[in-house]
């Protein structure tokens, strides 16, 4: 998944420069949910009632599970809706989700799932095996424009039947036996395929309320909005107040309700980590979608508890533009890969134990450790520069970077600035976009090298090579290498051994790594503030929350962190 954080909103307000206006709508948030003149805090109150507030980081893209690619749509959209399978809090490992059970044939091929056949939608219509198989058909439409296509590939005929040389998808490998029995097969037995059911690119959609508001492959349309949209999770949308909060509550069709911990969950669109540590000091948050980088240390040098730090299987790297002509020679992109200081960077400007890296892939991925020669070496990198014939820099075009509103996104685009401008003599500008304009600029490609980074959505080093395959939908690079597609989509499936899969994939590795249409910088750590009355939220390397499992317990303090 896409991963910013604390990005920006839209603005409406054409007479105020963007920022002021932030500000202001974020001062304004504030006073909102802190009160006038005191009363009870968000926390308190959400104790008593069963209310959770959380910070978001930004407006959702989008609610539909087949069009959101990012961090912030995961969490709503994981609130609200449910696949197959689901993957323990604390393990990962699948555990059953609306199918109840499912068996594996011999040859790994074939997944026969059961539904619960108490499954209801939110509306209280049947959940039925044949809304995975409208929900897949209606993924595959390349007119719908979904990013995350390349995810059902490993099913039987899905990538021919997504790029046309096969029209009938009836030759896909997705079948409803009956109302309660779906089997699929895989192309080639496919080690994450369960991880892959709890991704919400995957999950089903109510064909009626799709159909009800516009064709099943147009984009946008109003189905997934306050009033309309009907979901098969543990809770329902109530309300979407655009740029100020969503809120979902409880739904009472859900099959495992009873055990639903929460009334309600506030998510709210915290683009500003400075505005968000406040909120959740002042009591008006329960948890923050980040930490500032300055906070970070005040925190651990107390001792604060409410500080929570943990590895995170993600990868924080710049893409570069290969169509941009300046950047098609890959000396240059290596010489933009050399020229950056990435201890520099972990240490003094982020501080939560981010790990410099070198490659794409976070090592112990499955066992997977990617072997790399790129190394930070600036006279190296002044040399590959002037053999692309750019001598000193001279001649060399001004070059932007695209980063989404973020302090971290701001410093660490700073620091490669000033580090580019030194070891190379090149002028950088930085231009910063809000969330959506952010994601829009990147798809078609109006960028020349744009701060970016990818979550794994399921734990095996696929997850992160599979983002560069030559169509993917979140490749965006403009690269585009056929050895390197058929070693990821053809020869590590076929693998017969963990270990020579791994082989493969480091042979992928590198090759992207020697084209180098992104430059890794470091490993993500996730980072977060929790109020103390958050029970059962239990951390996992992926950083998701299973919302269902959450309960509040009033707590003497309703911890606020104290004076920073």
């Amino acid at each position: 998944m896409d991963y910013h954080s604390m990005s920006g909103q839209q603005s409406t307000a054409k007479s105020l420069p963007a920022r002021t206006f932030h500000a202001l709508c974020l001062a304004a948030l504030l006073l909102v949910v802190s009160g006038c003149g005191g009363g009870e805090s968000n926390v308190s109150l959400g104790n008593r009632t069963g209310t959770l507030h959380w910070g978001n980081g930004t407006e959702p893209q989008s609610l539909d599970p087949h069009i959101a690619t990012g961090v912030p749509e995961h969490h709503i959209i994981t609130s609200l809706m449910e696949g197959l399978v689901l993957k323990d809090s604390t393990t990962l490992a699948p555990i059953p989700g609306v199918a109840e059970s499912w068996d594996v044939s011999d040859d790994g091929r074939v997944y026969t799932f059961h539904l619960r056949q108490n499954a209801r939608w939110s509306n209280g219509d049947p959940h039925i095996a044949q809304d995975y198989v409208w929900s897949w058909w209606r993924a595959l439409q390349p007119a719908l424009g979904n990013l995350y296509a390349y995810m059902y590939y490993s099913i039987n005929n899905a990538q021919e039947y997504y790029e046309g040389t096969i029209t009938d998808f009836d030759q896909v490998g997705v079948k409803a036996l009956d109302d309660y029995t779906l089997q699929v097969t895989l192309e080639n037995p496919t080690p994450y395929f369960l991880q892959l059911l709890d991704h919400y690119s995957l999950f089903p959609v109510h064909q009626a309320t799709v159909e009800k508001f516009g064709t099943a492959d147009e984009r946008g349309t109003r189905w997934t909005y306050e009033g309309n949209i009907v979901t098969n999770g543990p809770f329902q949308l109530l309300e979407w107040q655009i740029n100020s909060r969503v809120v979902v509550e409880r739904n009472p069709f859900y099959w495992d309700a009873e055990n639903v911990g929460l009334n309600k969950i506030i998510f709210y669109p915290t683009e500003n980590a400075v505005s968000e540590e406040r909120m959740f000091r002042s009591g008006q948050l329960h948890y923050t979608n980040d930490v500032p980088t300055d906070k970070i240390p005040v925190y651990r040098n107390e001792g604060n508890p409410s500080l929570r730090v943990a590895p995170y299987l993600g990868s924080y790297f710049y893409r570069i533009n290969t169509n941009v002509p300046h950047l098609q020679d890959k000396r240059v992109r290596r010489a933009l890969a050399m020229a950056i200081d990435r201890e520099q960077i972990t240490e003094h400007i982020l501080q939560a134990g981010q790990m410099p890296t070198y490659a794409l892939t976070p090592p112990g991925t499955m066992g997977y450790y990617p072997k790399s020669d790129l190394t930070f070496d600036p006279e190296a990198a002044k040399q590959l520069l002037a053999e692309a014939g750019y001598p000193n820099g001279e001649g060399f075009p001004v070059t932007e970077i695209l980063y989404n509103t973020n302090e971290s996104h701001r410093k660490v685009a700073v620091a490669i600035q000033q580090m580019w401008n030194k070891y190379l003599n090149i002028e950088i500008k930085l231009l910063n976009q809000e969330w959506k304009v952010y994601l829009d600029s990147e798809s078609a490609g109006q960028y020349t090298i744009s701060r970016a980074s990818w979550i794994g959505d399921y734990v095996d080093p696929n997850s992160f090579l599979d983002l560069f395959l030559c169509n993917g939908g979140n490749n965006r690079t403009g690269w585009c290498n056929a050895e390197y597609d058929r070693l990821i989509l053809d020869v590590a499936p076929k693998m017969k051994s963990h270990e020579e899969r791994l082989a493969v994939f480091q042979e992928a590795e590198t090759l992207l790594l020697d084209a180098m249409p992104m430059i890794p910088i470091y490993i993500y750590t996730s980072k977060h503030l929790m109020n103390s009355s958050v029970k059962n939220h239990n951390g996992n390397l992926l950083d998701q929350t299973t919302f269902k499992e959450l309960t509040l317990e009033s707590d003497s303090s309703d911890s606020t962190g104290g004076n920073h």
